[in-house]
């Protein structure tokens, strides 16, 4: 599945970040990621991602594992690899047949969600072998 866009930041396989992301842009992560993360534009996790943080994001695709809280101006969707351990805030939610979801979760309206055009997901591609 391409980007829609180009990656301005991305967490390798191999990368472990500790910390606090603050960005905007469209990053993608396959490595792990712990801390929190505050970002204006969008958020890819691959396959092989491992997020440990709060998710502060417009987009969010998810295709590896994810714990911590989301807040999405925009869209959140789980791919059908995605394993997701926390509450969600999102303007839209789309959950893909054999995700995993285990938390709450609250559709915000047009108003809280901000009166700004959403642009579609990035979406996670499988890594390089």
């Amino acid at each position: 599945m391409p980007l829609d866009g180009k990656v301005d930041t991305i967490v390798g396989r191999e990368t472990h970040f500790k910390g606090t992301i603050n960005s905007s842009g469209i990053i993608r992560i396959e490595g792990k990621v712990d801390g929190e993360i505050n970002h204006q534009g969008d958020i890819a996790v691959g396959e092989t991602g491992n997020v440990t943080a709060d998710v502060k994001a417009r987009n969010i695709t998810i295709a590896g594992t994810v714990s911590g809280n989301i807040d999405a101006s925009g869209r959140l969707e789980l791919l059908s690899t995605a394993r997701l351990i926390g509450d969600i805030a999102v303007a839209t939610l789309v959950i893909g047949e054999g995700a995993v979801f285990k938390g709450s979760s609250e559709v915000k309206t047009a108003d809280q969600a901000g009166s700004t055009a959403q642009k579609p997901a990035a979406s996670p591609e499988k890594a390089p072998e």
